[in-house]
């Protein structure tokens, strides 16, 4: 059944649409040159929202609208750090008592990597 209903028509051949009757939307040709000198044009419809930046299609590189859109440039944040998250939940005087305290363990043997604890163990029976 499946066979049939093809027949007769080329699939991605022609269209059975006609083009008398419609109506295209208006369009303009923006402009545009990237850093590298490549000038190029966008078809765009007259509706649309011209962009200050498209993508150059020979090197990837962003170009500016040679129609004197300029980009807007917003204010971006600095990235936040470890540190930065690590203040905004303890004060400098907590962590120095932190690491005061972590360090006492590491140098006591209580904690840290087994090699550590073994050769502070010798110590300890040879002392």
């Amino acid at each position: 059944m499946a066979e049939r209903t093809l027949r007769g028509a080329r699939l991605g051949g022609q269209s059975f649409e006609d083009e008398r009757g419609i109506e295209f939307a208006a369009r303009q040709q923006v402009g545009y040159k990237c850093p590298e000198g490549h000038e190029f044009e966008i078809t765009m419809s007259m509706e649309a929202e011209v962009p200050a930046v498209w993508e150059c299609p020979r090197c990837g590189a962003e170009a500016l609208s040679t129609t004197g859109i300029k980009p807007e440039f917003k204010a971006e944040k600095p990235a936040r750090t470890h540190w930065d998250m690590l203040l905004e939940r303890r004060s400098v005087k907590e962590l120095e008592d932190i690491l005061k305290e972590r360090l006492d363990l590491l140098r006591g043997g209580e904690i840290g990597p087994a090699h550590l604890h073994r050769a502070n163990a010798k110590k300890r029976k040879v002392s």
